[in-house]
C-alpha cells in the first residue's frame, strides 16, 4: 500500500484524528467503505463439517481495525461468521442491521453508556448490516470475526436486491446500499 500524504488525506476528507489513526495503524480503503487494518490471524485452522458453508478450512478467528469518519459510511453487507465490533476511541457508530427475519435493528455502538451506546455489538452469521458515525467525530473500533474472516465469506448488499427483499427498509436500503 502507498502511503497517504498531509494533502491526499485533506483532500480525503480526514481530520488531522482519522489521519493519524490510518498512518499510525497502517489502515487503506475497505470495499464497504470505511479504513481497515488486519491486526490477527489465528495460525489454527477450523475444517471439515463445521464450516460447509464456509466451502473450506478457515482461521479461528480474526481481528481489525476499522476506522469511519463522518460523511464516510459501511455499506450492507454480510457474513457467513458472527462478527463482533468493539468500540476504541473516538466518537460513535449507528450499526444498522436487517436480520435473517427481515427485522430492522439499530445498535449504538460507542462509549457514552449514559447515552445507551454498548461497549461492544454482536453481529449474527447471516444478516445484512452497515454502519454510520452518530455524529461529527470519526469513531476507530476493532472487529473480530469467528470463524475467521474471508473475503469468500464476505457480500456486498446491492440496492435492487435488498429493495426486492425488504421493502419495508427502503429509507435506511437507499442509504448504506
Amino acid at each position: 500500500m502507498t502511503s497517504m500524504n498531509e494533502k491526499q488525506f485533506a483532500e480525503a476528507g480526514l481530520s488531522s484524528q482519522a489521519a493519524g489513526w490510518v498512518k499510525n495503524l497502517g489502515l487503506q480503503r475497505h470495499p464497504e467503505g470505511g479504513y481497515f487494518a488486519e491486526v490477527y490471524r489465528a495460525d489454527g485452522l477450523i475444517s471439515g463439517s463445521a464450516l460447509l458453508e464456509h466451502g473450506g478450512s478457515r482461521p479461528y478467528l480474526t481481528s481489525i481495525y476499522f476506522m469511519l469518519s463522518p460523511g464516510d459510511l459501511s455499506r450492507f453487507h454480510r457474513l457467513k461468521s458472527d462478527e463482533i465490533w468493539y468500540h476504541h476511541c473516538g466518537g460513535g457508530l449507528n450499526i444498522h442491521q436487517i436480520d435473517t427475519q427481515g427485522s430492522h435493528s439499530v445498535f449504538r455502538l460507542g462509549n457514552n453508556l449514559a447515552a445507551g451506546e454498548s461497549l461492544q455489538v454482536i453481529i449474527k452469521a447471516g444478516c445484512w448490516f452497515g454502519a454510520v458515525v452518530a455524529g461529527d467525530e470519526e469513531a476507530l473500533v476493532g472487529c473480530a470475526v469467528a470463524p475467521g474472516f474471508d473475503f469468500a465469506d464476505f457480500e456486498l448488499a446491492t440496492r435492487a436486491k435488498l429493495l426486492a427483499q425488504y421493502p419495508q427498509h427502503e429509507k435506511i436500503i437507499n442509504q448504506l446500499a
